[in-house]
């Protein structure tokens, strides 16, 4: 019998109010509700490239600036990935994908080895996308490895429309989760790692 991977974790606080629930090996379906609408459209393109079924209900202090709720979305979405791996025995581990979006190249690398780490240079020729606010996109990235413990390398190959360019990172995560999440039969269910235990 398959197990089922799955992950739900809520977060609240003063400033937000965050309940996220994500499926592996799934569909691709996605219910994204966080009031920030260029938000909820990365959030869906990570489910449905990432196979994953994908349910994000958030509330936040929008009035102020969107600042809490792409961070705390990122750190929530993080735990629901990382209770969804277990124990990330028998993992392929590691995932990297080129992904092209019309003019824009970008390459999404992945270590699911339990150790956080982010780097990214990302540089979109406008700051504001939609009503979206492009310099919070590096902060939800970063907030989910390190809840997510997992390594992200986001690198840009080839600029062009920033709307493009973080579309391209959004599928590329969607396509590294995926590919670095699937168990591999050869492992024999064993800890992908010479250490003997993820994070170490």
């Amino acid at each position: 019998m398959t197990t089922v991977r799955r992950g739900a974790t809520k977060r609240k606080t003063k400033e937000t109010d965050i309940a996220i629930s994500l499926k592996l090996d799934a569909k691709g379906r996605a219910k994204i509700a966080t009031g920030i609408p260029f938000l909820d459209h990365m959030l869906e393109l990570i489910a449905v490239h990432g196979l994953m079924d994908l349910s994000v209900a958030a509330k936040g202090d929008l009035h102020v600036d969107q600042h809490h709720t792409v961070e705390d979305v990122g750190l929530v979405l993080g735990r629901a990935l990382d209770a969804a791996l277990g124990d990330r025995a028998g993992i392929v581990r590691y995932a990297s994908i080129t992904l092209p979006m019309d003019e824009c190249l970008v390459n999404v690398a992945i270590d699911l080895g339990g150790r956080p780490a982010f780097a990214y240079d990302l540089t979109p020729t406008e700051r504001i996308v939609g009503s979206f606010d492009t310099t919070l996109m590096p902060h939800f990235l970063e907030s989910f490895a390190q809840t997510g413990r997992l390594t992200l390398h986001v690198t840009q190959l080839r600029g062009g429309n920033p709307h493009h360019l973080l579309e391209a990172a959004s599928k590329g995560l969607g396509r590294v989760i995926d590919a670095a999440s699937r168990t591999d039969p050869r492992r024999g269910g064993k800890v992908p790692s010479s250490k003997g235990r993820v994070g170490a």
